[in-house]
């Protein structure tokens, strides 16, 4: 069996920002295939057609390499931070805001990209991602990725809404009844960026370049509107089919959410679109990243490989609502139909900011000394129960 190692780093903490001390020994073959591959996945992304059979992209890759396909679903970034920690699995399509965590805890390790043969498929906007390229060194493969768009009810808002205010501010909407209770906000404290990027354009004094750095006086900013915007909350949302049932049963009107909530109830016929407002949009850019101790690397190795084919790509994009890491993926499949990645917002990608995991160090106002995401999660959790 092929074992693969990580070198150490000079930090024990993913918190101080030092960079990793050496390159980690990079497997030059693959060895046979160990018989499966246990992966950590948001729900959705790894499809064996049991909830319809046209979304099928596992059975083919079994019968091709031998190696059954184990998946655990994850609802949050948090949780799957939390599984590889405990350790037991080979893969996990970690979003920005866990990406880098995982690589300065040490629980996923260098990939070499000359193993895996479709890696020139990659969209040339994502291989040299911040999130999972560090110190010269490719943490993982990327898999798909898209924007937190603004999603609205139309019968509400006859004009699409051009500014995230509507779920930030007390305000009336445009059938004259208050936002408050008619609302959602993403629970987890990433949206700490999402109220950033609103301040970044609305309060230009408070000199915020970048929503994920951010010095103390812009970090207590926002946090003041987040503490403002909680009244106005109908619930903090993760699950995406719960928040799917609130717009429809329990008269939620906007909230940022993933192009998968927006598509399935416009295909169910209720009146939903979204919108990228003026302030521009937070997004993610999820990566296929290898455990440190994976028990299967052939595996593993072969199934990143097989999760950038185009035709796979194009699938999961039309199942999610994403957009995918392969340009090709986009006429690749039939399921995702001619205008799949403009829907899902293929050439939004420059008005997004991408997920990533703030930092104590940063090249951001503050005299490089940021607020770190171990403050973000601290003070999320509280402004979430309402102090």
């Amino acid at each position: 069996m092929m074992k693969i190692t990580q070198a150490g780093m000079l930090c024990l903490s993913w918190l101080c920002g030092v960079t990793l001390a050496q390159a980690a020994d990079l497997p030059t073959q693959l060895g046979k295939s160990e018989g499966q591959v246990d992966i950590i996945a948001w729900p959705g992304y790894i499809e064996r057609g049991q909830t319809d059979k046209n979304y099928d992209w596992v059975t083919a890759f079994e019968k091709q390499t031998g190696c059954q396909v184990n998946v655990k679903t994850a609802a949050t970034s948090d949780e799957m931070v939390s599984l590889m920690a405990k350790g037991g699995y080979d893969l996990v399509t970690a979003s920005g805001d866990a990406s880098l965590r995982l690589i300065y805890g040490k629980r996923v390790q260098p990939i070499n990209t000359a193993l895996i043969p479709n890696w020139h498929n990659v969209d040339s906007r994502l291989s040299g991602g911040p999130w999972f390229n560090v110190d010269g060194k490719v943490y993982g493969t990327p898999y798909q990725w898209g924007p937190n768009v603004l999603m609205y009810n139309t019968k509400v808002f006859t004009t699409p809404p051009d500014s995230w205010a509507v779920v930030f501010e007390p305000q009336n909407l445009p059938d004259g009844k208050s936002n408050k209770g008619r609302v959602q906000a993403y629970d987890g404290p990433i949206y700490i960026a999402d109220a950033a990027l609103y301040l970044k354009s609305t309060r230009p004094e408070l000199g915020i370049k970048d929503p994920y750095q951010l010095n103390e006086t812009q970090y207590q900013a926002v946090l003041a509107l987040l503490k403002q915007q909680h009244p106005l909350i109908h619930r903090y949302w993760h699950d995406t089919s719960v928040q799917m049932s609130d717009f429809k049963n329990e008269g939620v009107v906007a909230s940022g959410a993933w192009p998968y909530q927006a598509n399935g109830l416009e295909g169910e016929g209720q009146p939903i679109a979204t919108v990228i407002p003026k302030e521009g949009v937070t997004g993610w850019a999820d990566t296929t990243m290898l455990h440190a101790d994976a028990s299967h690397p052939n595996c593993a190795y072969r199934w990143m490989n097989w999760s950038l084919e185009p035709k796979v790509q194009g699938d999961v994009a039309a199942w999610f609502g994403s957009v995918p890491a392969v340009p090709d993926g986009c006429k690749a499949s039939t399921l995702l139909g001619a205008k799949g990645c403009e829907t899902n917002g293929f050439n939004q990608f420059a008005k997004i900011a991408f997920w990533k995991t703030p930092t104590a160090k940063c090249d951001s106002a503050g005299g490089g000394q940021c607020v770190p995401y171990s403050r973000w999660t601290q003070d999320y959790i509280a402004i979430m129960g309402g102090r």
